[in-house]
């Protein structure tokens, strides 16, 4: 990754601007494509629901623009108490927001990047992905870490698998710089790995969308949350409190901004406010 963009913080500045430039089109996709978003979003919340527990918490990661967590809570329905998903650009997250609100679903979303998901360690019972880890290549070691860091429970990566895709898909994965190592960076980690294989509807062919699902082995930490799931500051892990305008770690004056009711939770968004107090 390094090598690609000359530094992570290069590498995920060249990502936000990309994605930025993209906004509106998954929106307008998964209205030219009804079908295949809704068949798509079924086989997600089939890999979901086994491992969901009821009334459980829910983390989309990379969302977007939440086309794909919609049509999720639509399947799994009063099983989600919680849904929650984070995307590194503001607009896609505000485009999410409004495509939740069109289909009449609910979701916590905010601005985050995947190297410094600003949630508490075991806070939610599902973490999943949906193509969100994919350009990210070199670094899965560091995305798994936080992924499983995040997750109470389970955690389900709806990923190009590289190890069991065609020649011709390797080496399109290679020259974009897609991950490649997902399953050897998870046994590192120590993770149980539960299922591991392609699966059966991808969007192209080029880029087989497989499943890589991964258990937290300790047993203490699998029921699901009591209480709402709530931000920690990205840079020292303290809690913070939401207000309208700002998200605040009072005890180490530390702020960031919200903006159109989105939380920005970037570490590069923070703000040192040390005399910041509840409005």
């Amino acid at each position: 990754m390094n090598e690609i963009a000359g530094g992570e913080g290069n590498f995920i500045l060249c990502t936000l601007v990309a994605y930025d430039l993209q906004t509106g089109t998954y929106v307008q996709n998964a209205r030219l494509n009804i079908a295949s978003n809704h068949k798509w979003c079924n086989q997600l919340s089939n890999l979901i629901s086994p491992l969901l527990p009821p009334d459980g918490t829910l983390l989309e990661v990379g969302l977007g623009e939440a086309t794909t967590l919609a049509g999720v809570l639509d399947c799994l329905g009063e099983k989600v108490r919680q849904a929650i998903g984070f995307d590194i650009s503001w607009s896609r997250v505000n485009e999410g927001n409004l495509w939740l609100k069109e289909r009449n679903q609910n979701a916590t979303l905010f601005v985050g990047d995947l190297f410094h998901i600003p949630l508490a360690n075991n806070s939610i019972d599902v973490v999943y992905s949906s193509h969100s880890l994919e350009p990210n290549g070199g670094a899965e070691i560091e995305l798994l870490t936080g992924c499983l860091r995040v997750a109470r429970h389970a955690v389900v990566l709806v990923e190009p698998i590289y190890e069991l895709a065609t020649a011709d898909a390797q080496e399109r994965m290679k020259s974009h710089g897609y991950v490649t190592g997902l399953k050897n960076a998870a046994e590192k980690l120590g993770a149980e790995i539960i299922d591991h294989r392609l699966l059966e509807y991808s969007v192209n062919p080029l880029n087989p969308s497989g499943v890589l699902t991964l258990l937290k082995k300790n047993e203490g930490e699998k029921k699901s949350c009591s209480h709402k799931v709530g931000f920690i500051c990205p840079l020292t892990g303290a809690n913070l409190v939401m207000n309208e305008d700002v998200c605040f770690a009072q005890d180490v004056g530390i702020a960031y901004p919200v903006l159109r009711g989105v939380p920005l939770l970037r570490a590069e968004h923070a703000v040192i406010a040390s005399t910041i107090e509840p409005s």
